[in-house]
C-alpha cells in the first residue's frame, strides 16, 4: 500500500468539509452521536441505556439500611442501518486538461464537497424522519409558525418540561419558511429590543426559549391518512397510548404514523406513532400518552397536511456513526484517510484506488438513526 497517496489532498477534503458543515444542516449537530457502534457490524444492534425516573421511599431508622431495590434501567436497540459512500472519479487525460489551466484543486475540492453534501444530506434527513415518534404537536398544519409572535417557542418549551425534559440542550430545528419568518420579526430585529444586531445584520438566529435555534433543508413534510368522522370507542385513561376507535359512515379510514390526532375535551395534539387501517381498530400514540382522559365516543379529527418542525432535548435523537468497515489486512485502497467535522460530528472515510489510467476516490460513512425518549420531542408544525 503506497504511503502518503493522499496526505496532500487533505487540505483540499477539509476545504471541502469546510463549505459542507456550514450549510443547513440542523439536526446532526443537535442530537446525540453514539460512539458505541463502532465495532458494530451493518443490521447488529447497538444499546443504548435509558434510566427513567426514579421512585422515593420514607427513611425510617433500622439496624441495617433498607434493601429496596433503585429502578431497572431500560433500552433502546440502535443499528447500523446505512453504509454508504460517493465517488469521484479522474482520468489522467481529465487531469491533464484541468491542469493545464489551474482549475484541478478546485474542481476537486468542490467535487468533495458535493460528495460530503449528499451523504449529510441523507443522515440530516433520516433524523429529520424521526418525526413520527414524537409525543406532541402546537401549530397550524400548514402555515408557517412565528408570522407575528415567538409564542410558538414558549408552548414547545412548556411540552417538553411538563414531559420532563431536561432545561439545557435543547433544540428547535426549522425549515427555511419559518426561518424567514424569525428573521423578519421586529422584536428580533431591532437591535435595541433584541439586544443585538445579529439577527439583522447577519441573519443569525437567536435562542429562543431555551432552544438552540437552527434550520434544516431536510425537514420532512407529512401527507396525512384519510381519517374522518371516527369517534373513540373505550375509556382510556391518563398515560394510554393505545387509542381504539370505530365510525367513518362504514368507510375503511387509514391513520398514518406521523398523523397529527385531536380528541374533542382534550386541547393537546398527539403525534400518531403506529397507524391503523379499517372502520374499526386501534392507533398508537408516543409516550407519555393521553395527558387527559377520555371516554367512548370522542371525535377524533386530524390536521392538514403539514411541514414537521422539530424542538427536542439532545439525548432524545441517538445518532450512532462509524467509519465503513474495510476487511482485515485492507482491500485494494492505495490510501485511506478519516477526516471530522467539528461542527457537525460526523466523520468521513476517504480512499484512494488506483486503477488502469485513473484514479477513483470513494467517501464514505455508516450510520443509523433512532428516537429513544419521544416525550422529550415536540413538533411545531408548518
Amino acid at each position: 500500500m503506497a504511503s502518503g497517496s493522499l496526505s496532500g489532498l487533505i487540505p483540499t477534503l477539509y476545504e471541502a468539509l469546510d463549505i459542507v458543515s456550514r450549510e443547513q444542516v440542523g439536526f446532526i449537530p443537535s442530537v446525540a452521536i453514539n460512539a458505541n457502534a463502532s465495532r458494530a457490524a451493518k443490521g447488529q444492534t447497538v444499546r443504548v441505556p435509558i434510566v427513567g425516573a426514579a421512585s422515593t421511599t420514607d427513611i425510617s431508622a433500622a439496624a441495617y439500611a433498607s434493601d429496596t431495590t433503585s429502578e431497572t434501567p431500560s433500552y433502546a436497540d440502535i443499528s447500523i442501518s446505512k453504509s454508504k459512500s460517493a465517488k469521484v472519479n479522474w482520468t489522467g487525460e481529465e487531469q491533464r486538461g484541468y491542469g493545464s489551466n489551474g482549475t484541478l484543486g478546485a474542481t476537486l475540492a468542490q467535487q468533495f464537497a458535493q460528495a460530503m453534501r449528499a451523504l449529510t444530506n441523507e443522515v440530516e434527513a433520516d433524523i429529520a424522519a424521526t418525526y413520527v415518534s414524537a409525543s406532541r404537536a402546537y401549530g397550524d398544519a400548514g402555515t408557517a409558525p412565528f408570522g407575528s409572535t415567538l409564542g410558538a417557542a414558549a408552548q414547545l418549551g412548556k411540552i417538553l418540561s411538563d414531559n420532563g425534559a431536561p432545561l439545557m440542550d435543547r433544540s428547535l430545528v426549522i425549515n427555511s419558511s419559518a426561518g424567514v419568518n424569525l428573521r423578519s420579526l421586529a422584536n428580533l430585529t431591532q437591535a435595541d429590543a433584541a439586544g443585538t444586531d445579529a439577527t439583522l445584520r447577519g441573519g443569525i438566529l437567536l435562542p429562543l426559549s431555551g432552544f438552540n435555534v437552527r434550520e434544516s433543508g431536510q425537514i420532512a413534510s407529512h401527507t396525512k391518512g384519510t381519517m374522518t368522522g371516527a369517534d373513540t370507542t373505550a375509556v382510556e385513561p391518563v398515560g394510554e397510548t393505545t387509542i381504539a376507535y370505530d365510525g367513518g359512515g362504514g368507510a375503511t379510514l387509514t391513520i398514518l404514523p406521523g398523523d397529527i390526532m385531536g380528541i374533542s375535551d382534550d386541547d393537546n395534539l398527539y403525534v400518531v406513532k403506529t397507524g391503523a387501517t379499517g372502520v374499526a381498530s386501534s392507533f398508537v400514540i408516543a409516550d407519555p400518552g393521553l395527558l387527559v382522559a377520555t371516554t367512548a365516543d370522542k371525535v377524533l379529527t386530524t390536521g392538514a397536511n403539514y411541514a414537521a418542525n422539530m424542538a427536542f432535548h439532545k439525548n432524545a435523537i441517538q445518532l450512532v456513526t462509524r467509519m465503513p468497515a474495510m476487511p482485515e489486512g485492507g482491500d485494494m485502497a492505495d490510501d485511506i484517510v478519516e477526516i471530522f467535522d467539528p461542527v457537525s460530528g460526523l466523520g468521513f472515510q476517504v480512499a484512494l484506488y488506483r486503477q488502469y489510467h485513473q484514479v477513483h476516490y470513494e467517501i464514505g460513512i455508516s450510520w443509523g438513526v433512532k428516537m429513544i425518549k419521544p416525550e422529550h420531542c415536540a413538533l411545531l408544525l408548518g
